[in-house]
C-alpha cells in the first residue's frame, strides 16, 4: 500500500501560519450563466473578473471561517471570531456598480449573534471607505463594525464573534432584482490591493506538510476548481508531491462566452481567460508543464442546436450530468471551427508565459445512449457519410451497419487531426495527446463500437502520446478488463507503453472514498507497465477526500518478496499448527469484558521441526534456510490439516465484474487464498463447470465473460500457505537428532491480500 486518506488535520501534522484574508484563500460564487473568477495578482492583492448576462447576476467574493476546500494536511484552521481583526485594503473597480451606489459592494457577514441566534449583517463598504467610488482605501475594524446603508440612522451593530463566512457582492451597473436579461452582456472587475490584517486575531494556523516527489502526476479540471484561486490549487499539487506535466481539462461549462441569447460564441469569457492566465503563470513558476485538455462536450443549454450529435429520432446526445451536457458533432464544420479557436486560445495563454505547448484531445467520441443508440444522425453527419439505420450497437450488426460505423470513425479521426493541425499552425512544436476512455469505447456489449470510437485513423503516429483512462473498471475492481482493454488499445493503435500516459481515478462522491485504494493500485500497476506518465484524476477530489500517495510500493514489495517454491520437507501429523488472532481484552472492575479484534482473519504459525527425520533432511533444511535468507523471503507450505476447498463461494455475478479472488469460508469468517496449487482449480457458475477463465497472480480468477446478475460463482481447489521463517537463526544439531528429539523450526503465515 502506498496511500492513505487523511480526513482531517491533526495536531501533530506540520503547520505554519498565514495572515487572515490571505489573497490565495478567497473563493468566488455566482449563479449561472454568469461567470466570475478570483486570482492573485500580488502577494497582498487579488482580482475578480466577471461576465454578467442577467440583471440580477451577483458574484460573491468569499472568505470562509472554515477551510472546506484545501487538502486536510494543508487547510487553514477554523477561526470564527473576527473581533480581534482589523482589515484594510485598497479598492479599485470598473464595470461593476460603484462603492457609493445603491446595491454597491456590500460585505455580508453570516453567522450567529451573541446569543447564538443565526443571522446576517450587511455592511456597506462605502461607509468605511476614503477616496472615490472606484478607487478608495477601506478599513474595517470588526470589533466596532456597524452594518446598514445609511449611518448612523440605519445602523445595525455587528457581533463578529461567531462567523461562518463573509462575502463582498459585485453586480453589474444595470443591476436590479428582476431576472430579465441585460441589454448587452457586461464585463467588470474589482481589485483588493494592499490587503492587511492587524490585531490579535490577524494570524491563523495552516497545514504545511510537504510530501516528497513520488513519481505520480496530477490531473485537474476547471469546472471543479473555477471558484478557487489557481495559486491555492497548485499549492496543493506541489505540497502533495505531484510533479511533471499537469493534465488540465478546461471543462465543458465555464470557459465559453455567450451572446445576448445565451448561446455560445467564439472565444473565452473574461473570467476564464483571467483564471487561466494566472494558472499558467503559477504552473510555470513552479516548474510544471500544462497539458491543455479540450473535449467535444459542451453545456447543452448554451450549445447551438445545429452543433449537437443526434440520435436517429432527432433527439440530441445528452450525458447523465445534471444539468446535462451534449456532444459536438465531428461532422459539423462550425462546431469544429469553434473548438479550433478555443484550443488556440488556451495554448496562446500558455505560450505567453513560456510554457511548452502540449495539447490533449479529450475523449472524442460519437455518443452512445444507455440502450446502445449511436448519435450519428445530425444533419452534418448525414450529409458527410449517409449513415444507415443502427438501432443499437449492442446487437449483431450487418455489413452495411459496420460500414456506417467505419465511416463515422473516419470522420471522427479527421476531426481530431484537423484540431491538432489548427493548434500546430500557431504552435508548431506542440506535443499532441489523445485521451480515450476504454470502458465506453470498448464496451463489452458493443464490440463493434470501436470502429467509430477508436478509429484506425488514430493509429500511431497520428498523436505523440496516447492517454488511457478506465475508472469505471478500476473502481469496480475489474482489473481483467483493464488488462485486456490496454492490450487491445496497444494492438489497435500501435502506441508502445513509453508513448502512453495513464489517468487513474476518479471518485465522484465523498461517500465512495474507499475507491481510492483501487485507484492507487491501478496507478502503480500502470507505472509497472512502463508507461511514460501516470496522472491521478483529479486534484479537486484528492483535496476533498484527503488522498495521500507517498511513493511506490517497491520497498514494501522487497520486504514481502516471495519465492514460488514449496518447503522441501514433507510434514507429518506431528507438525504443530497454531492459528492465532490479535485480540485486546479489557476487564472492568466488575469483571465484565470488552474485546477488540485487531485482525479480521487468523494468522497461522507452524513448527515444522518434526518433519526433520534424517541428516539429509537437516542438510536440506539448512540449505533452504540460507536460500530464503531466513525470514526475508516467503515460500509455499502445504498445511497437513487444511489444504483444500470444495465449492467455495467466490461471489455473485452483476453482469459486469469478471474478477473473483479465491476464498475459503470458515463459518462466517472468510480467508483469502493467494497460493492455489497449479492444475487443481475448477470453477463453476450456477453449478455448471466452466473452462472459460484464467488464474492470475495472488489467486484471482478472471472469467472470460461476466456472469449474469445473481449468478453464483464457486470454485474447488487445493492450496498452499505463504509462509516465512519466523526467526533469523536456525538451530539444528546431530546430537539433537540422534537423541530422538525434534528440532524447533518455527514458520509464520504471510498476509498477501
Amino acid at each position: 500500500m502506498a496511500y492513505c486518506l487523511v480526513p482531517e488535520r491533526q495536531p501533530h501534522h506540520v503547520a505554519d501560519v498565514i495572515s487572515r484574508f490571505d489573497p490565495r484563500f478567497w473563493t468566488i460564487n455566482f449563479p449561472r450563466p454568469m461567470m466570475a473568477a478570483v486570482t492573485t495578482i500580488a502577494p497582498d492583492a487579488l482580482r475578480v473578473d466577471a461576465a454578467f448576462y442577467c440583471r440580477d447576476d451577483l458574484a460573491g467574493l468569499i472568505w470562509e471561517a472554515e477551510d472546506r476546500h484545501d487538502h486536510p494536511l494543508l487547510a487553514y484552521e477554523t477561526a470564527r471570531d473576527f473581533r480581534g481583526c482589523r482589515l484594510s485594503f485598497r479598492w479599485r473597480s470598473s464595470g461593476v456598480r460603484a462603492l457609493d451606489a445603491r446595491h454597491g459592494p456590500t460585505l455580508t457577514i453570516e453567522g450567529r449573534d451573541e446569543g447564538g441566534t443565526p443571522r446576517s449583517w450587511y455592511v456597506r463598504l462605502w461607509n468605511y471607505a476614503v477616496g472615490t467610488p472606484e478607487d478608495a482605501a477601506v478599513t474595517i475594524d470588526f470589533a466596532q463594525l456597524v452594518g446598514g446603508f445609511l449611518l448612523p440612522d440605519e445602523g445595525d451593530p455587528v457581533w463578529a464573534g461567531d462567523v461562518d463566512r463573509m462575502f463582498i457582492s459585485l453586480v453589474a451597473p444595470d443591476y436590479d432584482a428582476g431576472d430579465a436579461m441585460l441589454d448587452v452582456p457586461a464585463e467588470g472587475w474589482a481589485e483588493l490591493r494592499d490587503i492587511r490584517c492587524e490585531g490579535a486575531g490577524s494570524v491563523i494556523g495552516i497545514g504545511d506538510a510537504v510530501l516528497p516527489e513520488h513519481g505520480l502526476r496530477i490531473a485537474s479540471g476547471y469546472d471543479d476548481s473555477y471558484h478557487l484561486t489557481p495559486a491555492r490549487l497548485l499549492r496543493n499539487a506541489l505540497h502533495l508531491g505531484y510533479r511533471g506535466a499537469i493534465v488540465h481539462y478546461v471543462g465543458m461549462s465555464h470557459y465559453f462566452r455567450l451572446d445576448g441569447d445565451l448561446t455560445v460564441v467564439a472565444g473565452l469569457n473574461v473570467a476564464c481567460a483571467a483564471w487561466h492566465r494566472s494558472f499558467a503563470a503559477e504552473a510555470r513558476a513552479l516548474g510544471q508543464d500544462v497539458i491543455w485538455s479540450l473535449s467535444y462536450e459542451l453545456f447543452d443549454a448554451h450549445c447551438p442546436e445545429g452543433w449537437k450529435q443526434r440520435r436517429a429520432d432527432g433527439a440530441p446526445a445528452l450525458t447523465g450530468w445534471e444539468p446535462p451536457s451534449t456532444l459536438l458533432s465531428p461532422a459539423n464544420d462550425a462546431a469544429m471551427a469553434y473548438l479550433h479557436g478555443i484550443a488556440r486560445a488556451f495554448l496562446a495563454i500558455g505560450a505567453a508565459v513560456g510554457l511548452a505547448p502540449k495539447f490533449q484531445v479529450g475523449e472524442p467520441w460519437w455518443w452512445v445512449t444507455a440502450d446502445g443508440q449511436p448519435c450519428l444522425y445530425d444533419a452534418a453527419a448525414v450529409a458527410a457519410f449517409d449513415p444507415v439505420a443502427v438501432p443499437t450497437v449492442q446487437a449483431p450488426l450487418s455489413a452495411a451497419q459496420r460500414a456506417t460505423l467505419d465511416a463515422a470513425g473516419a470522420v471522427l479521426a479527421a476531426s481530431t487531426a484537423a484540431l491538432c493541425a489548427a493548434v500546430r499552425a500557431e504552435q508548431p512544436a506542440c506535443e499532441t495527446h489523445l485521451l480515450t476512455y476504454l470502458p465506453t469505447v470498448l464496451e463489452a456489449r458493443a464490440p463493434e463500437a470501436k470502429r467509430m470510437n477508436m478509429p484506425l485513423g488514430w493509429a500511431r503516429p497520428a498523436f505523440d502520446v496516447l492517454q488511457l483512462e478506465d475508472y469505471d473498471w478500476v473502481t469496480a475492481g475489474d482489473v481483467a478488463s483493464t488488462r485486456d482493454g490496454v492490450a487491445l488499445a496497444e494492438t489497435r493503435l500501435g502506441y508502445p507503453p513509453e508513448r502512453q500516459d495513464y489517468l487513474s481515478g476518479f471518485v465522484l462522491r465523498p461517500s465512495e472514498a474507499a475507491q481510492w485504494a483501487a485507484i492507487d493500485a491501478a496507478a502503480l500497476a500502470a507505472a509497472s507497465r512502463g508507461v511514460r506518465g501516470v496522472h491521478i484524476w483529479a486534484l479537486p477530489q484528492v483535496m476533498r477526500d484527503g488522498f495521500v500517495h507517498w511513493g511506490s510500493a517497491e520497498g514494501e514489495d522487497a520486504v514481502e518478496a516471495f519465492d514460488d517454491v514449496v518447503f522441501p520437507l514433507a510434514l507429518g501429523a506431528e507438525a504443530e499448527v497454531t492459528p492465532e488472532f490479535s485480540t485486546a481484552v479489557m476487564t472492568s472492575a466488575g469483571g465484565r469484558e470488552s474485546r477488540n479484534a485487531s485482525w479480521a482473519e487468523a494468522r497461522t504459525r507452524y513448527d515444522v521441526g518434526p518433519g526433520v527425520r534424517s541428516e539429509a533432511d537437516i542438510a536440506a533444511l539448512i540449505a533452504f534456510f540460507r536460500a530464503q535468507r531466513g525470514p526475508a523471503r516467503a515460500f509455499r507450505l502445504r498445511d497437513p490439516f487444511d489444504a483444500a476447498a470444495s465449492d467455495a463461494l467466490l461471489g455473485t455475478g452483476d453482469g459486469i465484474n469478471r474478477t473473483f479472488p479465491l476464498v475459503k469460508q470458515y463459518g462466517t469468517a472468510v480467508r483469502r487464498i493467494t497460493r492455489p496449487v497449479a492444475g487443481k482449480l475448477t470453477v463453476a457458475v450456477d453449478g455448471v463447470a466452466t473452462g472459460g477463465f484464467t488464474l492470475e497472480a495472488l489467486g484471482v480468477v478472471v472469467l472470460d465473460s461476466a456472469p449474469a446478475a445473481g449468478a453464483i460463482v464457486t470454485a474447488s481447489f487445493a492450496f498452499d500457505v505463504p509462509v516465512r521463517f519466523a526467526e533469523d537463526r536456525l538451530s539444528v544439531s546431530r546430537a539433537t537428532f540422534l537423541a530422538g528429539a525434534a528440532p524447533s523450526v518455527p514458520l509464520v503465515e504471510v498476509r498477501e491480500a
